[in-house]
């Protein structure tokens, strides 16, 4: 689970199946190598799933597993822990997040 990208991924996963294109639209910061890395990686460690649909061109979603959805409220925690943060260190967390549409915990 380490690093800054595995745990956006395994949000964005909570909302449903993901192909690759759509991943890198919600996490546009992110380059399609460190994408595919990344999503390797979870893979390789059974937190997610990767469906190949045979037709042409092919089709590649990846969603998380049982196993992945273990982290739920690892990440929901983090979540929680970040507004307070955000209202520890900043007073008001909606200065910070003016420009940002935060996801819901």
């Amino acid at each position: 689970m380490g690093g800054k990208w595995k745990p956006l991924i395994i949000y964005h996963l909570m909302t449903g199946r993901k192909r690759t294109s759509e991943l890198r639209r919600l996490i546009p910061d992110i380059t399609q190598k460190v994408l595919t890395t990344q999503l390797r990686g979870l893979e390789k460690d059974e937190i997610v799933q990767r469906k190949v649909y045979s037709e042409v061109p092919p089709k590649v979603e990846y969603e998380l597993t049982s196993y992945g959805w273990g982290l739920k409220p690892a990440l929901d925690f983090l979540c929680y822990w970040g507004e307070e943060h955000l209202e520890k260190v900043h007073g008001d967390k909606s200065k910070v997040l003016e420009d940002f549409d935060p996801p819901e915990c």
